[in-house]
């Protein structure tokens, strides 16, 4: 069992930086891959960005070269920055841990606006 806590999201001007961090619980944080996934109201939650255990990205277009994943196995947690913010990228930013190609866990989500 793992459990993700979020932190960090707030009001933010367009243009703007904000980090937000995802600490997990358990021993094996370092085998998951993680996600960052948000939803705004309206719509469907969307990937935003994900790691591998090995450390590889991906990035959804919309935030590609605004936004960096990155994780420390020896802290349990995984980063988020985001540059360059849009009233757009208002959302709920959720964490997610994976493994074996699937999400298992869920943190609760952190809300982030960014105001025009």
């Amino acid at each position: 069992q793992v459990q993700l806590v979020e932190s960090g999201g707030r009001l933010v001007q367009a243009g703007g930086s904000l980090s937000v961090s995802c600490a997990a619980s358990g021993r094996t944080f370092s085998s998951y891959f993680m996600g960052w996934w948000r939803q705004a109201p309206g719509k469907e939650r969307e990937l935003v960005a994900r790691i591998n255990s090995g450390g590889s990205t991906y990035y959804a277009d919309s935030v590609k070269g605004r936004f960096t994943i990155s994780r420390d196995n020896a802290k349990n947690t995984v980063y988020l920055q985001m540059n360059s913010l849009k009233p757009e990228d208002t959302a709920i930013y959720y964490c997610a841990a994976g493994v074996a190609g699937s999400y298992k866990y869920w943190g609760q989500g952190t809300q982030v606006t960014v105001s025009s």
